[in-house]
């Protein structure tokens, strides 16, 4: 990958003034699960978070991340 894990929340922020790329996407969503456990959330309190409703996203681009966080989460917990 070509972008560091964001560790903190500031980090991911950062990451707003990348370019757009499957990497930066990649990054962004492995941060925020890491970041999440940290703080104690749990996957069911990050898929509500990513399925509220929001200006960025329409409700099947939601659903559809909801899932890829999902599997992300999974994956991470195998490591």
């Amino acid at each position: 990958m070509n972008y560091p894990i964001p560790a903190n929340p500031k980090d991911i922020v950062n990451l707003r003034q990348q370019s757009i790329s499957p990497d930066l996407v990649a990054a962004a969503i492995v941060g925020t699960i890491q970041v999440a456990r940290a703080e104690g959330r749990s996957l069911e309190d990050l898929i509500n978070e990513v399925l509220t409703d929001d200006a960025l996203l329409d409700s099947a681009q939601r659903r559809w991340l909801s899932e890829v966080v999902a599997i992300a989460w999974r994956d991470l917990s195998q490591e």
